[in-house]
């Protein structure tokens, strides 16, 4: 059945009954969600008198939204929102966003606000939080933790930055082999709230060794009676030493809910989860991406970035990027009085050296991610280089021969000859010189993404005008 609904004023065809209900609440969660972001990007404060207003408003926004729009706002209004809103759901807002995010808004909460929200947050979380913040903050933060917390956060703070001990969860149950389904469950029950998660379950023996895993599912299905030792598997786990990045991208496709992590004597010091796996790898692919773009990944939302920050996430790059186009600029100046003999040789150069750049661009940016899933490895430079120079080759000859003909066409068969031979060439060195330098950078311990697509398409530019004018210099005798 259907009927009319009113809203603003207007009359909505919708269905009656709970149809309609949802289609109005939709309506008016919507328009609350705009009113509060509107009084939020507004240059000044809240009026005193319209905060009432904007704590029901706020109370209407669902959760996902909520956090959406808190990290949209800068540190200033972000803190603001997060005052407004109910303490429990501040909370849970807080403890999603990024790091950095958190670190920007702290410095525009109060003591009591901040303490709390420090409290809250799991210790992984505040590790990262720490990470961001002045010494002289972090310490008081952390000196304002119970005992009990301040120890567990200290466990994951012992390790190195980008290790995967840095990023996991350090509390974990005490499960043991020789104990029964049902005294597990209640240690379990017990526990729960304490622990990140409780669906995969390591067990330890007393001195803590990680002797097997079991399911929460496979504890609820065993028999009355039954040991944990009789229903446990073998485990899959990593070192707390070991890379973050690399242990998240193993470990994902496995398809099991949580890692345990182990220290050097195999006892087990915590839990990597799936959830904050995809969170390690979507950051270094972001970070990846934008390297390759010539900046630095902004580690929060952008609208909610600092200006400065913005502009110090460029500038090195493009400083960086205009020292080596230098090198560009030299190779054109030491063949002046080639192209003076030849104008329509610069109608080509930048056809030459874009097809080079991109070229080199595609190849690393393969080899790089390729790197990351594990598919390729230091010791595969040399097959890496062997696959790179005949796919160079054949890209160069379809394009050479394209060139050769259209430019023969136009310009007659010498200038055709001339580049279809630089294609062909730069080609299969841009291919072959993209391939290696990821692989040489891991080999040496620096980031892929460093020598990625900027670097690359610099170095191409200047090989590639060396090839071709040689090459012109040859074929038309200049």
């Amino acid at each position: 059945m259907w009927g009319y609904i009113n809203y603003g004023g207007h009359r909505c065809r919708g269905m009656r009954g709970e149809k309609g209900k949802v289609t109005a609440m939709a309506d008016t969660t919507e328009q609350a969600s705009d009113t509060v972001e509107a009084w939020l990007k507004q240059d000044s404060a809240i009026d005193p008198q319209k905060a009432p207003r904007l704590q029901a408003l706020l109370d209407e926004v669902p959760l996902q939204e909520l956090i959406a729009i808190v990290e949209r706002q800068n540190a200033i209004r972000a803190a603001l929102a997060l005052r407004l809103l109910p303490r429990r759901k501040s909370i849970v807002v807080f403890d999603a966003l990024d790091a950095k995010h958190q670190a920007d808004i702290i410095d525009e909460l109060g003591n009591a606000d901040v303490y709390e929200f420090f409290d809250e947050l799991e210790p992984e979380d505040r590790v990262a939080l720490l990470d961001e913040l002045p010494a002289e903050i972090a310490d008081r933060l952390l000196r304002s933790l119970t005992k009990s917390k301040r120890d567990v956060t200290g466990v994951v703070l012992v390790y190195t930055k980008g290790s995967v001990g840095r990023r996991m969860s350090p509390e974990v149950p005490g499960i043991h082999p020789e104990m029964s389904v049902e005294e597990a469950l209640r240690t379990l029950r017990a526990k729960a709230d304490e622990l990140e998660t409780i669906y995969a379950v390591p067990i330890t023996r007393a001195d803590r060794r990680l002797v097997g895993v079991v399911t929460l599912r496979e504890i609820f299905t065993a028999e009355e009676g039954t040991t944990i030792g009789e229903i446990m598997q073998s485990p899959i786990y990593a070192n707390a030493n070991d890379d973050a990045e690399a242990t998240a991208r193993w470990f994902l496709p496995l398809d099991i809910l949580a890692l345990p992590i182990v220290d050097d004597s195999d006892r087990l010091v915590g839990l990597l989860t799936w959830d904050d796996a995809i969170d390690i790898v979507e950051a270094e692919d972001s970070e990846d991406s934008a390297r390759a773009g010539g900046t630095e990944a902004l580690q929060q939302p952008y609208l909610s970035t600092p200006l400065l920050k913005l502009v110090k996430s460029r500038i090195v790059w493009l400083l960086v990027l205009a020292v080596s186009a230098l090198l560009t600029v030299r190779v054109l100046d030491a063949f002046e009085d080639t192209l003076a003999q030849a104008v329509v040789l610069s109608l080509f150069i930048p056809l030459l050296t874009g097809t080079g750049g991109n070229t080199g661009n595609q190849a690393a940016t393969t080899v790089t991610r390729a790197l990351a899933l594990g598919d390729v490895r230091g010791r595969d430079l040399l097959a890496v280089l062997w696959r790179e120079l005949r796919v160079g080759m054949l890209l160069g000859a379809v394009l050479g021969l394209a060139g050769f003909g259209l430019a023969t066409v136009v310009y007659g068969v010498d200038i055709g000859l001339v580049i279809g031979s630089t294609l062909f060439l730069i080609c299969s060195i841009s291919a072959t010189v993209g391939g290696l330098m990821p692989i040489v950078a891991k080999t040496i311990g620096a980031d892929p993404a460093v020598f990625s697509n900027p670097f690359i398409s610099t170095f191409c530019d200047a090989t590639g005008l060396i090839i071709y004018f040689l090459i012109a210099k040859s074929v038309l005798g200049l």
